[in-house]
């Protein structure tokens, strides 16, 4: 629970330093379309993230096979909500050339998720294969 407090606290720090900046810009439609896009995906990283616990690693292993709470839906809610924040920061910076960042997010979160399919299959064999089934991304 330990690393939960530390994320949590990341993103404290987060949050107060875009709200901060964010203030002070005009609400543009622009900026508004690019929070709602922000908000709600940040809501669930922080969920996804909560809710992976201690299964949570940079690196691909398998220590548990998360199964509930928003990992019922989404096999990799993390990467699908870290790339909705980050195209809501895109958005609100009113930059559309920064989109090209997802030229290289998109790929290297699929091929992320794709390692860690690998390490889940092998470890959790049949389990695994159900879940992935249920599941989407």
């Amino acid at each position: 629970m330990k690393l939960n407090y530390i994320t949590l606290a990341v993103f404290a720090v987060a949050v107060v330093v875009f709200a901060a900046r964010a203030s002070q810009m005009p609400w543009t439609p622009t900026h508004i379309a690019g929070l709602v896009i922000l908000v709600p995906s940040f809501v669930l990283f922080v969920m996804s993230r909560l809710q992976l616990g201690r299964s949570f690693s940079v690196e691909a292993k398998a220590t548990a096979l998360v199964t509930t709470g928003i990992y019922s839906r989404i096999r990799n809610p993390i990467y699908v909500f870290g790339a909705l924040m980050i195209a809501g920061v895109i958005v609100w910076s009113g930059r559309p050339v920064f989109f090209l960042i997802f030229l290289f997010l998109i790929p290297m979160q699929v091929l992320r998720a794709r390692k860690e399919e690998q390490v889940l299959q092998k470890t959790f064999g049949d389990a695994y294969t159900e879940y992935k089934r249920k599941t989407w991304f």
